[in-house]
Order: structure tokens, then sequence, then C-alpha cells
């Protein structure tokens, strides 16, 4: 049976459906699996004639053994079908050019990459608690820097045995995505800003999760906190699938010769994206490389050249934001292997970040991160002008995220001189942050973000994906915003304890 440890080494292990129930680890440990589930070329080469859900199933099963065949086919056909997915392949494969393809990421109910995750956790979830026992109430506690509040809230409103309490920095998200989350209907679901940036929020909510007085309180209640962050082992193991199944599609589109080779370019904040390629890689996915890519925020870029994560840096706020963020909490995952899964080891750099606000992982470990590992980062002019050659040269809409991946990409070619087939995981819809896309495109990008909508919808001859149209006349339905300080509070004030 596949169990789960802490990365920082405190309790026993344990079965996937309590790490998925859990969250985070008493000791503030991440849960990691015991070892990598093993793929081979041959299991790879079935894959190619399988739907995205039998290929979710496939990969699925090897970590999550303590739920049935049953249990994991109803979880995935109740998560990815074409009811929520705007594509019957649920994560395409287009081809750019020649040596580069596009993931797309985006056709769930949200508009982004979060979909993949967050439609197939709450019913994991549940599942999980009728597995382990569970009587009480589980309140989901989320951070976000943009996406993953809206797509948690998608998926679980309304969902029995559950609670989610959503806090995203007010004036760090864009107008689109904010709406997204403030007109969340759903009997079980709160939302509130947070004063400061995503950093200031996430640290806000790992210090509830960690809160002995408060953890007391709740039980007294009947309500046991979870995470929906993918910090969640449960958010992370359906963002493997999406790896494999390019791969396959690659094939399948001859685009490569099988067993050949991928790069994969991923652009990431919190570092989770881009570790469930990792993961992939190790399982026994072909890649030759995992291409990092940053923003003006560019802490894992620099780590990834250095050794040396360090946050002491300003925070700046960009067109990409959902990859404004400073603390990796991810990156936790990946120093445990780069150490051996030493969790001493961990505990000591965790324990460095929090007091000095950097850490080293010294030779051995920073080697083993560069053979895996390329890092670059893109700045915001770069990123605009990204999206206006993109558009020109193929006709091809992307959004600030990818455009960031994209040239991180050109420049890891003209740096290493690799030509290696590679895709570029999409993570959001070009529609999501239209401001920026219209101005990229020399549109004019004074009109509020609703109206920008449209007008992209008309240059480009792509229609507004039904997640985002109307959401300017839906009503707000959560609008308090409180200071960092004042979470726990709020917490307590929304649960009644």
């Amino acid at each position: 049976m596949m169990l789960y440890e802490s990365t920082r080494g405190g309790g026993k292990a344990i079965s996937s459906a309590e790490a998925i129930k859990k969250g985070i680890a008493d000791d503030g440990g991440l849960y990691v699996p015991g070892e990598f589930v093993p793929i081979s070329l041959e299991d790879i080469r079935s894959m190619i004639s399988m739907s995205y859900q039998d290929r979710a199933k496939f990969i699925l099963k090897g970590y999550l053994d303590d739920f049935t065949h049953e249990e994991l086919a109803d979880c995935t056909d109740k998560a990815y079908n074409t009811r929520k997915f705007s594509s019957e392949d649920i994560a395409p494969v287009v081809m750019l050019n020649n040596s580069l393809n596009i993931l797309e990421l985006w056709h769930g109910p949200t508009c982004a990459f979060k979909d993949m995750a967050l439609q197939i956790l709450p019913h994991f979830l549940v599942k999980a608690m009728r597995k382990t026992g569970e009587k009480d109430e589980i309140v989901i506690l989320v951070a976000t820097s943009g996406d993953t509040g809206k797509a948690a809230l998608e998926g679980f409103a309304d969902v029995e045995g559950t609670r989610i309490i959503v806090f995203y920095p007010d004036g760090g998200v864009s107008e689109v995505q904010k709406r997204q989350m403030v007109t969340q209907e759903g009997k079980n679901v709160l939302v509130f800003g947070v004063e400061g940036n995503f950093d200031d929020t996430q640290t806000g909510v790992k210090q509830i999760f960690t809160d002995q007085s408060l953890f007391l309180k709740m039980g007294e209640q009947g309500l046991k906190f979870s995470s929906a962050n993918s910090i969640n082992w449960g958010r992370l193991v359906p963002q493997i699938v999406y790896y494999f199944s390019a791969y396959a599609d690659m094939v399948k589109l001859g685009r490569i010769s099988f067993g050949e080779k991928i790069n994969f370019v991923v652009p990431t904040g919190n570092f989770g994206n881009i570790l469930a390629g990792y993961y992939a890689m190790r399982m026994g996915l072909p890649v030759n490389r995992m291409i990092c890519a940053s923003n003006d925020n560019k802490v894992l870029t620099d780590f990834i050249h250095t050794g040396v994560y360090d946050r002491r840096r300003d925070f700046v706020r960009t067109i990409s934001p959902s990859m404004d963020i400073l603390i990796s909490s991810n990156l936790e995952r990946l120093i445990y292997e780069l150490s051996g899964r030493d969790s001493e080891m961990v505990v000591h750099w965790m324990n460095q970040l929090k007091a000095e606000g950097f850490y080293d992982i010294g030779q051995t470990a920073h080697r083993l991160l560069n053979e895996h590992f390329w890092g670059g980062w893109s700045s915001q002019e770069e990123t605009l002008k990204t999206i206006e050659c993109v558009y020109e040269d193929y006709g091809y809409v992307c959004d600030t995220h990818t455009a960031v991946g994209i040239d991180v990409y050109d420049k890891y070619v003209i740096t290493t001189g690799d030509l290696t087939p590679t895709v570029m995981v999409s993570t959001a819809s070009p529609f999501k942050f239209n401001a920026s896309v219209c101005k990229a495109l020399s549109m004019d990008g004074t009109d509020d973000e609703f109206v920008l909508l449209k007008k992209l919808s008309e240059k480009t001859g792509q229609p507004v994906p039904d997640g985002l149209k109307g959401l300017e006349n839906k009503p707000v339905l959560h609008g308090r915003v409180c200071k960092r300080e004042q979470m726990k509070n709020v917490v307590m004030e929304a649960l009644g304890i």
C-alpha cells in the first residue's frame, strides 16, 4: 500500500485518503508519497489511444491505491467531462511551430489550469472522509493569488460535509478574477479580501493551519481544517496526469517519435505545476528538461541558478499576477527529494527561511537541481511583446502567464541551442487577463475588463468563455476586506467559534 510521509519527518506514514483529508502534516510539512510509482514505456504506449479520463484513472491508481477502481472512475468522470470543459480532449495540445507546442489547461469552468485539479479534489475529499470514518465537517481554507480561489469555490460549492473559506490579496488579482470570487454562490462558501500581497495572504493561512488553540476549539465544534491549495496531495497528483497525457498526444499527433525525450516549459509561482512534471519525469516520462519560467518576482529563477532561495527582495505586482509570489510553498517537496529525503535538513532550511529569509541547499543538491531544471524570467515589457509577436506570427492568442513561458523558452533556446521538441504548459485563457492582452495587441485598453472581453473576442474571432460571460451583472455576495492579523478572527467569526 502507498503511504505518505511528511517532508519534515513528524508523525507516522498515512494512507492517501488521510493525506488528502488533512492537507498539511501536523508538523507543518507537506505529504509526499513513500516512493514514485513507476510507469513503463509500454504503459505510456497504452495511453496513446486512451481518453483523458482513462489516462487519469491509469496514473491515479498507483498513488491512490486505497481508492477502488469504481471510486476513481466516479471521481474522474465527474471532474472531466464536456459539461465542465469546453474541449472534448480536456487538455488539448496545439502546435505553435516546429519546435513548440501548447498544452491548453484552461478549458475548464474558471478558464485556468487550477480546474484540472480542483474539479476532482472535492470528489477525492468526500470519498476520503467516508474511508477514514470522518465525522467532523471539513473546513477548506484557501489562500489564492487569483485562480485557485475561484476554482476551489467552483469545485466545493454546496459539497456535502464541507465549508470553504477563500482569502485573496485585495488589489492583487485582476478584476475578472475578483468578480469570479465575490459573486460565488453556495451556502457553504465565504470569500474575503486581505490588505497586502499574496505572500501575506498565504502566510496568514499557514499560521491559522498551525494554530493549536484554534484547532482545539474547532474540534469542540465538530470542525476540522483541510486545504485546497497546492500543498494538498489531492491537488498535486491530478496534475501529474496532464504531463503524461501531453506526451501521449505528442506521439499521437506525430510531433515526436515514441520514446523521444521532450522539454516542458512551465510558468509558475508556487512551484506545484512544475513539480508535478518533475514527479512525472521521476516516474518514467521521457523528459529532457523542465524549464521554469518566472516574471519579475524571479525568486525561483535565482534559486535554480544559485542554489540559494532568497525571498529578501521587493515584491512586484505584475501583469501575470498568479505568479506574483516570493514564497513558493511546493518547493519544499522538491528540496526534500534533492536532499535525499533528509527531513532534518528540510526543517533546518524552512526554519532558516522563516527566521532569516533565505536558505542555501549546497553544491550536491544544486547540481542535482540543474540536471533537471533550467530557470529564466520575463519582464512585463517582454511579456507584452511576446503576446504581440505570437499573435502576429501564428494568429495564436496567449495570456500573460503563457507569454512569460514562451519568452523564457526563446531565451532557453538562445542560451543552450537545445531544439528538443517542447510543450509549453499554458495556464490561463487570454480572456482572463484581457486588459493586458488587449494592450499587447495595440487595442484601446482603457475600458473596463468586461467591455474588453467583447472587444478581444471581436478582434480575435474567439468566443468569450462561458465562465466569464455576464460576471459584471452578478450581485457581489462577498465584499469584506480584512488585515492579515485579523484573518484568524475572521475565520472564527465565520465558523461561529
